[in-house]
Protein backbone atom coordinates (compact mmCIF):
# COMPACT_ATOMS: atom_id res chain seq x y z
CA UNK A 1 0.00 0.00 0.00
CA UNK A 2 1.14 3.67 -0.75
CA UNK A 3 1.30 5.99 1.33
CA UNK A 4 -1.44 8.21 0.37
CA UNK A 5 -3.53 4.46 1.53
CA UNK A 6 -2.06 4.40 4.39
CA UNK A 7 -2.66 7.95 5.55
CA UNK A 8 -6.54 7.94 4.32
CA UNK A 9 -7.13 4.81 6.46
CA UNK A 10 -5.40 5.42 9.27
CA UNK A 11 -7.89 8.77 9.34
CA UNK A 12 -11.16 7.18 8.10
CA UNK A 13 -10.16 4.55 11.41
CA UNK A 14 -10.01 7.82 13.92
CA UNK A 15 -13.45 8.87 12.39
CA UNK A 16 -14.79 5.77 12.64
CA UNK A 17 -14.34 5.51 16.20
CA UNK A 18 -15.16 8.89 16.53
CA UNK A 19 -18.78 8.23 15.28
CA UNK A 20 -18.96 5.51 17.92
CA UNK A 21 -18.24 7.64 20.55
CA UNK A 22 -21.04 10.25 19.39
CA UNK A 23 -23.60 7.62 18.91
CA UNK A 24 -22.85 6.57 22.24
CA UNK A 25 -23.34 9.99 23.56
CA UNK A 26 -26.26 10.31 21.86
CA UNK A 27 -27.88 7.02 23.54
CA UNK A 28 -27.29 8.00 26.88
CA UNK A 29 -28.26 12.05 26.75
CA UNK A 30 -30.69 11.38 28.90
CA UNK A 31 -28.78 8.83 31.23
CA UNK A 32 -28.50 9.91 34.90
CA UNK A 33 -24.91 10.93 35.63
CA UNK A 34 -23.46 10.04 32.58
CA UNK A 35 -20.17 11.44 31.69
CA UNK A 36 -19.99 12.69 27.36
CA UNK A 37 -16.90 10.87 25.72
CA UNK A 38 -14.62 12.37 22.88
CA UNK A 39 -11.44 11.09 21.12
CA UNK A 40 -7.99 12.80 20.61
CA UNK A 41 -6.54 12.71 17.60
CA UNK A 42 -2.73 12.39 17.54
CA UNK A 43 -0.38 13.01 14.50
CA UNK A 44 2.36 11.05 13.81
CA UNK A 45 5.06 12.68 11.17
CA UNK A 46 7.39 10.20 9.20
CA UNK A 47 10.62 11.05 6.84
CA UNK A 48 10.80 9.20 3.30
CA UNK A 49 13.34 8.95 0.95
CA UNK A 50 15.43 12.14 0.96
CA UNK A 51 13.90 14.52 -1.34
CA UNK A 52 10.65 13.26 -1.25
CA UNK A 53 7.71 15.00 1.15
CA UNK A 54 6.85 13.43 4.65
CA UNK A 55 4.14 11.31 5.50
CA UNK A 56 1.78 12.89 8.22
CA UNK A 57 -0.84 10.24 9.40
CA UNK A 58 -3.58 10.90 12.11
CA UNK A 59 -4.24 8.85 14.51
CA UNK A 60 -7.60 8.57 16.77
CA UNK A 61 -7.58 5.87 19.72
CA UNK A 62 -7.19 7.79 23.05
CA UNK A 63 -10.91 8.44 24.32
CA UNK A 64 -11.53 11.28 26.54
CA UNK A 65 -14.39 11.71 29.38
CA UNK A 66 -15.87 15.34 29.79
CA UNK A 67 -16.06 16.69 33.38
CA UNK A 68 -18.14 19.03 32.69
CA UNK A 69 -21.05 19.68 35.21
CA UNK A 70 -24.30 17.85 34.18
CA UNK A 71 -27.91 19.71 34.61
CA UNK A 72 -29.16 18.91 38.53
CA UNK A 73 -32.70 18.29 38.17
CA UNK A 74 -34.98 18.27 41.79
CA UNK A 75 -36.40 14.71 42.17
CA UNK A 76 -38.15 15.39 45.99
CA UNK A 77 -36.54 11.89 46.71
CA UNK A 78 -34.55 10.99 49.93
CA UNK A 79 -31.35 9.16 48.36
CA UNK A 80 -31.07 11.05 45.42
CA UNK A 81 -27.85 12.79 45.66
CA UNK A 82 -26.20 15.19 43.35
CA UNK A 83 -22.33 16.03 43.24
CA UNK A 84 -22.57 20.18 42.36
CA UNK A 85 -18.48 20.29 41.40
CA UNK A 86 -15.75 17.68 40.99
CA UNK A 87 -15.76 14.74 42.39
CA UNK A 88 -17.13 10.39 42.46
CA UNK A 89 -19.40 9.05 44.72
CA UNK A 90 -17.21 5.44 45.10
CA UNK A 91 -19.59 2.15 44.95
CA UNK A 92 -18.10 -1.23 45.54
CA UNK A 93 -18.69 -3.87 42.64
CA UNK A 94 -17.83 -6.94 41.80
CA UNK A 95 -15.08 -5.66 39.72
CA UNK A 96 -13.79 -3.49 43.04
CA UNK A 97 -14.28 -0.10 43.52
CA UNK A 98 -15.57 2.10 40.99
CA UNK A 99 -16.31 6.08 40.54
CA UNK A 100 -19.44 7.12 39.45
CA UNK A 101 -21.65 10.68 39.46
CA UNK A 102 -24.80 8.64 38.96
CA UNK A 103 -26.77 9.28 42.59
CA UNK A 104 -30.11 7.64 42.67
CA UNK A 105 -29.78 5.36 45.45
CA UNK A 106 -31.99 3.24 47.62
CA UNK A 107 -31.43 0.58 50.49
CA UNK A 108 -31.49 -2.64 49.72
CA UNK A 109 -32.58 -5.82 52.30
CA UNK A 110 -30.15 -5.20 54.40
CA UNK A 111 -30.50 -2.00 54.58
CA UNK A 112 -27.60 -0.89 52.49
CA UNK A 113 -27.71 2.00 50.40
CA UNK A 114 -27.01 1.14 47.02
CA UNK A 115 -27.22 2.16 43.80
CA UNK A 116 -30.18 0.78 41.44
CA UNK A 117 -28.14 -1.80 40.19
CA UNK A 118 -27.42 -3.30 43.80
CA UNK A 119 -23.86 -1.94 43.98
CA UNK A 120 -23.01 -0.44 47.41
CA UNK A 121 -22.59 2.90 47.98
CA UNK A 122 -19.18 4.15 50.29
CA UNK A 123 -18.57 6.80 52.81
CA UNK A 124 -15.54 8.83 53.17
CA UNK A 125 -13.89 5.91 55.15
CA UNK A 126 -14.68 3.04 52.71
CA UNK A 127 -17.35 1.36 54.38
CA UNK A 128 -20.80 0.64 53.70
CA UNK A 129 -23.52 3.48 55.21
CA UNK A 130 -26.71 1.68 56.92
CA UNK A 131 -30.02 3.06 56.81
CA UNK A 132 -32.15 2.11 60.05
CA UNK A 133 -35.57 0.66 59.13
CA UNK A 134 -37.11 2.23 61.55
CA UNK A 135 -35.75 6.17 60.76
CA UNK A 136 -38.41 8.48 60.27
CA UNK A 137 -36.27 10.53 58.15
CA UNK A 138 -33.08 11.34 56.72
CA UNK A 139 -31.27 14.12 56.05
CA UNK A 140 -28.03 15.28 53.93
CA UNK A 141 -25.83 17.68 54.82
CA UNK A 142 -23.73 19.34 52.03
CA UNK A 143 -20.53 18.17 53.25
CA UNK A 144 -22.23 14.75 52.65
CA UNK A 145 -22.87 13.96 56.30
CA UNK A 146 -25.92 11.92 56.34
CA UNK A 147 -28.32 11.87 59.47
CA UNK A 148 -31.31 9.57 61.14
CA UNK A 149 -33.67 11.76 62.82
CA UNK A 150 -31.14 14.01 63.96
CA UNK A 151 -28.81 11.32 64.79
CA UNK A 152 -25.46 11.70 62.42
CA UNK A 153 -25.36 7.78 60.59
CA UNK A 154 -22.22 8.59 58.51
CA UNK A 155 -20.68 10.97 55.89
CA UNK A 156 -20.80 9.98 52.47
CA UNK A 157 -17.41 9.95 50.66
CA UNK A 158 -16.58 12.10 47.41
CA UNK A 159 -13.37 10.60 45.37
CA UNK A 160 -11.26 11.96 42.13
CA UNK A 161 -9.00 9.58 40.39
CA UNK A 162 -5.12 9.93 41.30
CA UNK A 163 -4.69 9.85 37.78
CA UNK A 164 -7.09 11.65 35.79
CA UNK A 165 -5.61 9.98 32.49
CA UNK A 166 -6.19 6.36 33.96
CA UNK A 167 -10.23 6.26 34.16
CA UNK A 168 -11.84 3.39 32.51
CA UNK A 169 -15.40 3.55 31.77
CA UNK A 170 -17.77 0.46 31.99
CA UNK A 171 -21.61 -0.02 31.78
CA UNK A 172 -21.74 3.49 30.99
CA UNK A 173 -21.70 5.78 34.64
CA UNK A 174 -19.19 3.49 36.20
CA UNK A 175 -15.46 4.31 35.94
CA UNK A 176 -12.68 2.01 37.43
CA UNK A 177 -9.03 3.31 37.66
CA UNK A 178 -5.82 1.22 38.27
CA UNK A 179 -4.47 4.20 39.98
CA UNK A 180 -6.33 4.44 42.73
CA UNK A 181 -8.62 7.24 44.12
CA UNK A 182 -8.14 10.05 47.00
CA UNK A 183 -10.43 12.13 49.25
CA UNK A 184 -11.99 15.21 47.97
CA UNK A 185 -13.63 17.93 49.80
CA UNK A 186 -14.01 20.72 47.59
CA UNK A 187 -17.43 20.21 45.91
CA UNK A 188 -21.22 19.99 47.46
CA UNK A 189 -23.70 17.00 47.48
CA UNK A 190 -26.99 18.28 47.23
CA UNK A 191 -30.27 15.79 48.61
CA UNK A 192 -33.44 15.43 46.50
CA UNK A 193 -31.34 15.92 43.04
CA UNK A 194 -30.09 14.12 40.56
CA UNK A 195 -26.99 14.97 37.59
CA UNK A 196 -28.48 14.59 34.38
CA UNK A 197 -26.02 13.70 31.16
CA UNK A 198 -23.66 16.40 30.47
CA UNK A 199 -24.46 15.70 26.80
CA UNK A 200 -26.02 18.02 24.65
CA UNK A 201 -27.93 16.12 21.68
CA UNK A 202 -27.86 18.67 19.37
CA UNK A 203 -24.20 19.65 19.71
CA UNK A 204 -23.91 15.79 19.40
CA UNK A 205 -25.76 15.27 16.30
CA UNK A 206 -24.05 18.19 14.62
CA UNK A 207 -20.69 17.14 15.29
CA UNK A 208 -21.66 13.54 13.41
CA UNK A 209 -23.12 14.91 10.81
CA UNK A 210 -19.37 17.01 10.47
CA UNK A 211 -18.06 13.50 11.16
CA UNK A 212 -19.80 11.45 8.48
CA UNK A 213 -18.68 14.21 6.02
CA UNK A 214 -15.54 13.71 6.28
CA UNK A 215 -15.83 9.80 6.55
CA UNK A 216 -17.59 9.62 3.41
CA UNK A 217 -14.89 12.31 1.67
CA UNK A 218 -12.21 10.18 2.95
CA UNK A 219 -14.01 7.07 1.68
CA UNK A 220 -14.23 9.05 -1.95
CA UNK A 221 -10.44 9.62 -1.91
CA UNK A 222 -9.91 6.35 -1.11
CA UNK A 223 -11.82 4.32 -4.25
CA UNK A 224 -10.08 7.28 -6.34
CA UNK A 225 -6.76 6.42 -5.11
CA UNK A 226 -7.72 2.47 -6.02
CA UNK A 227 -8.89 3.30 -9.55
CA UNK A 228 -5.73 5.07 -10.09
CA UNK A 229 -3.78 2.11 -8.86
CA UNK A 230 -5.48 0.15 -10.78
CA UNK A 231 -5.31 2.35 -13.98
CA UNK A 232 -1.17 2.58 -13.49
CA UNK A 233 -1.27 -1.28 -13.10
CA UNK A 234 -3.28 -1.93 -16.19
CA UNK A 235 -1.08 0.81 -18.24
CA UNK A 236 2.37 -1.26 -17.47
CA UNK A 237 0.47 -4.43 -17.94
CA UNK A 238 -0.16 -4.04 -21.59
Amino acid sequence: MDSAGYTVLTRLSGLKNELQAIANNVANASTTGFRKEGLIFSEYISALEPGEPSLSMANGDVRHTSDAQGPLTPTGGTFDLAIEGDGFFLIETPQGEALTRAGAFTPNDQGELTTHDGYRLLDNGGAAIFIPPDAKSVAVAADGTMSADGLPLAQIGLYLPTDPNSLNRQDGVRFYTEGGVEPYEGAAILQGYVENSNVNPITEITRMIEVQHAYTMGQKFSEQEDERIRGVISTLGR
